[in-house]
């Protein structure tokens, strides 16, 4: 049986790779970044260039068949929490949440909360 707050953060995967963010918290703060990727189920997102982490490799571990990698002090991102982050609106330049509107036809379509206007996200395919 899943608890209510994971539930809650379950609903909140309003985030995608690709989009742009602003660190609200943390080391971080006022950083802006890509998505990389999402965790919905732990509510977590990667954000590229935030919440950097070290790891030690040893040279000579196998990697992908027959290359060799070489050995040393690796960064890499480390997951943030949803909560830690926002969404930013390119047309107003500012961090801003979002809201789901229905359009004509039926269709379903994102819009910025502070300037009204719709938010385009941007592929996946165009991001990488």
């Amino acid at each position: 049986m899943k608890n209510k707050a994971s539930a809650a953060r379950l609903s909140k995967s309003d985030l995608a790779a690709g989009d742009t963010v602003v660190v609200l918290a943390g080391k971080d703060k006022g950083k802006r970044g890509e998505v990389l990727r999402t965790l919905p189920v732990a509510g977590k997102i990667v954000v590229r260039g935030v919440n950097l982490k070290k790891r030690h490799t040893k040279a000579g571990s196998r990697v992908a068949g027959n290359v060799v990698q070489q050995g040393g002090i690796v960064d890499f991102e480390s997951p943030l929490d949803y909560s830690n982050v926002m969404l930013f609106c390119p047309a107003c330049e500012r961090p801003t949440r979002i809201r789901h509107t229905v359009l004509e036809g039926g269709r379903k379509a994102l819009e910025c909360v502070k300037c009204g206007e719709p938010y385009q996200r941007v592929r996946k395919t165009e991001a990488q």
